[in-house]
C-alpha cells in the first residue's frame, strides 16, 4: 500500500515543505495545525480559547475531508507557548472531544510558528481507505 497525501481546501494550506495529512494503512497522520483562518491566511484571535477553537476547526476539516470523524482521533500532541493557558485550552478542547478523548501529550514550547499560542497534530483512524 502506498502512502497518499490529503489536502483539505477547508484548512490552511501548508506554509512549508510538509503535507496537511498523510494516509497510510488506514491511519492518517495530520501535521501540526495553528490558528490560521483558511480563507484569509491570517492568525485568528489573541486568546488561547479563540486560537484553540480555530486549530481544532482546522483539524476537524482535515479529519472530515478524509471521511472520518473527530471521535476517530486516536492521539494528539498539543504544543502550548504558555502552560498558564492550559485551563482555557482544556475548556475548548473538551468541546471537541467530549467523550472518550484521544490519547494526548501536552508540552510547553519556547516558541511556535508565527508566535501563536497553540499547535496540535493528530493521528486518526480512517473508516475507509482513500
Amino acid at each position: 500500500m502506498d502512502k497518499k497525501i490529503l489536502c483539505s481546501q477547508r484548512a490552511p494550506k501548508p506554509k512549508g515543505p510538509y503535507s496537511q495529512g498523510i494516509i497510510y494503512n488506514g491511519i492518517m497522520y495530520i501535521s501540526g495545525q495553528i490558528p490560521i483562518e483558511p480563507k484569509t491566511g491570517k492568525i485568528i484571535s489573541e486568546t488561547i480559547e479563540g486560537q484553540t477553537k480555530r486549530v481544532l476547526e482546522n483539524l476537524k476539516a482535515i479529519v472530515e475531508d478524509s471521511g472520518s470523524k473527530m471521535k476517530e482521533v486516536l492521539k494528539v500532541t498539543c504544543y502550548l507557548s504558555d502552560m498558564n493557558d492550559l485551563e482555557g485550552f482544556n475548556k475548548i478542547y473538551t468541546e471537541y472531544f467530549p467523550e472518550q478523548p484521544p490519547a494526548r501529550t501536552t508540552v510547553c514550547v519556547a516558541r511556535l510558528p508565527m508566535n501563536v499560542k497553540v499547535e496540535i497534530d493528530a493521528i486518526v483512524k480512517l473508516n475507509q481507505d482513500i
